[in-house]
């Protein structure tokens, strides 16, 4: 029986690298995977990109309101696995969907992204995820201190900031992210 996983990590985790060489691996024994990913996650355009240079075409950009089983079941009897990257911006019903075809056409789905966001808080993915996963796995990465990160945190202008739109994508105007301890996170908010 196919499976729904979730594969988290703080930014620089290397998810999106994870994704794309497990893509390459089921692709190699020549098996197809669909790989799919939010609209919402604009760099990159239509694909998807590992901060380590790697890249790949995704197979559909997903928009809020689009029933990712119907698409899947219409259009994809064949396929061995199902990859979404940057999960957390899709919406709780379309994380139903993606249980729907692990369960019902017995088709792996394995999910990366983000569990909070910059102000310690969900995304309306994440926490759904987190409830209906079969299995759950952290990917780890360090914080500059060399502690386990596990806390995004944003900077604009070279400034942390801690309030803001939820969405902020990595790249655009000036916005980027250090993955973090908690501990080095609670020093820069001063806390």
């Amino acid at each position: 029986m196919a499976k729904l996983y979730f594969k988290y990590g703080a930014m620089n985790s290397g998810k999106t690298t994870v994704l794309i060489q497990t893509a390459y691996n089921y692709e190699s024994q020549g098996m197809k995977v669909i790989v799919i990913k939010p609209s919402k996650d604009i760099k990159g355009e239509e694909k998807i990109i590992s901060r380590v240079g790697l890249s790949r075409k995704v197979d559909y950009l997903i928009k809020d309101g689009d029933n990712i089983y119907e698409l899947i079941n219409n259009k994809h009897k064949d396929i061995a696995c199902l990859l979404v990257d940057e999960v957390q911006f899709l919406e709780e019903k379309q994380i139903d969907e993606l249980l729907m075809i692990s369960s019902l056409l017995n088709i792996p789905v394995i999910c990366y992204g983000l569990r909070t966001d910059f102000r310690m808080e969900g995304f309306r993915g994440s926490p759904r995820l987190l409830l209906i996963a079969d299995k759950i796995e952290e990917i780890k990465t360090i914080c500059k201190c060399g502690k386990k990160a596990t806390i995004n945190v944003r900077k604009v202008n070279n400034e942390y900031v801690f309030e803001g739109d939820q969405i902020a994508i990595d790249g655009f105007c000036d916005v980027k992210y250090e993955s973090m301890c908690p501990t080095c996170s609670y020093k820069i908010r001063k806390i």
